[in-house]
């Protein structure tokens, strides 16, 4: 397992970072900040079966995209699998520009199409950025150089263990420190879909998805429990990289149970209710972009748009 010292600092005793992060921030309204929390390989229909009440708040309390789309119309030339999934949510751009195709990584294009925290730093230098998973390419490989990284994955180490590292790391972090946006992947859903099937019929992956919605209750206790919670603005976001048929994903873009994902859009900002029109992975960089009143630049040639938010 791989931790940063600057992860360690935090953990320890909290960097010396709020108090000026918060005042170069703050517009005299609320602190926005940002939670994207990722699921990989989480059916929408097994979401729903699952006794799973805090992804069911934040969709009662929020607005939900589904299905939305994991690869444009304009382009097939990527697998239906991790690697383009994570890097289309993470650098809000289509891979034929970020350039990953499966999940070898043989020729990303990330220099051009950087993750989202390179971006955000670009418009806000002061932004303070935290990474935690358990899959070694989100950390290593997607989204590098957070200020705070926690990458929980370990050879001989099963999701659910790394699952509950990230939630008690990340609570705490969210609880007692002052991201401005934070990205919090779980990865023994899927995990269990390759074993068991990717199915709401399958218990053992429901039973996965539900210890993961546990830990997203661990993260939203943390964030409300914040002494300055009443001064902030949270957004937080849920989605997931593909679905599965089988015990499997890959070659899916024909499969509808393989080739949709779905968008939570929640929070303070968060409008109500079934966002419509047709949406996919790549929106949601703009959202959050949008509610960290970030410009987006059109050097970036991001492919999505915000949505979910109050107008």
């Amino acid at each position: 397992m791989k931790q940063t010292i600057a992860f360690l600092a935090v953990a320890i005793g909290l960097l010396p970072y709020s108090s000026a992060c918060r005042a170069a921030e703050s517009d005299n309204g609320p602190v926005k900040k940002a939670l994207l929390i990722g699921i990989d390989g989480c059916r929408f229909d097994a979401v729903r079966a699952a006794d799973a009440p805090n992804i069911d708040r934040l969709i009662d309390e929020g607005a939900l995209a589904q299905p939305i789309r994991i690869f444009p119309a304009r382009y097939r030339g990527a697998d239906t699998i991790s690697g383009p999934g994570w890097s289309n949510i993470l650098c809000g751009v289509w891979a034929d520009k970020h350039g990953v195709l499966d999940n070898k990584f043989a020729a990303p294009n990330y220099e051009e199409y950087p993750h989202f925290f390179r971006r955000l730093k670009q418009a806000r230098p002061a932004a303070f950025t935290a990474s935690f998973s358990d899959w070694d390419a989100i950390a290593q490989k997607i989204l590098r150089d957070a200020d705070v990284e926690l990458d929980a994955s370990g050879k001989d180490q099963a999701y659910e263990v790394g699952d509950q590292q990230i939630a008690d790391a990340a609570s705490k972090l969210l609880g007692e420190g002052d991201p401005t946006a934070t990205m919090v992947y779980f990865g023994q859903v899927d995990e269990t879909g390759h074993q068991d099937g990717f199915h709401p019929s399958v218990a053992s992956y429901v039973a996965a998805i539900e210890r993961v919605d546990a830990h997203i209750g661990q993260l939203l206790d943390a964030i409300q429990s914040r002494a300055s919670r009443n001064e902030e603005d949270w957004l937080i976001l849920v989605t997931t990289d593909h679905g599965g048929s089988g015990t499997g994903h890959g070659g899916g873009h024909d499969n509808p149970e393989v080739a949709c994902s779905w968008l939570v859009v929640s929070g303070d900002s968060a409008q109500r209710g079934r966002i419509s029109g047709e949406h996919g992975q790549v929106d949601a960089v703009p959202t959050i972009f949008a509610h960290l009143g970030v410009e987006a630049d059109p050097a970036w040639k991001l492919d999505g748009t915000a949505v979910g938010l109050k107008q």
